[in-house]
């Protein structure tokens, strides 16, 4: 599983790539690891577990402080950093 080996005050980065018409859409966040959690978004999904289309998000805090949850799919790469990279345990 992908949180044993990014558990909670890990240091990352994460790139994700998102295919669209235009090209694609690159996106980069470095932080630390707060969370993990597998929740179900709004939308009903069919043979999902109780009928939802369950997603992992991932929390992180970034350098400045700044909490932000990223949801995690198959265009998500995740990098561990030193924690000198990512300006310590801000």
């Amino acid at each position: 599983m992908i949180e044993s080996r990014f558990p909670p005050g890990t240091p990352v980065r994460i790139r994700q790539v998102t295919r669209r018409r235009g090209g694609p859409l690159e996106a980069e966040v470095v932080g630390v690891v707060e969370a993990w959690e597998t929740l179900p978004t709004g939308s009903w999904y069919a043979h999902g577990k109780k009928d939802r289309l369950w997603l992992k998000r991932l929390m992180l805090r970034k350098v400045d402080g700044e909490r932000t949850l990223v949801v995690i799919d198959d265009g998500t790469h995740i990098a561990r950093l030193e924690a000198a990279t990512t300006g310590g345990s801000a």
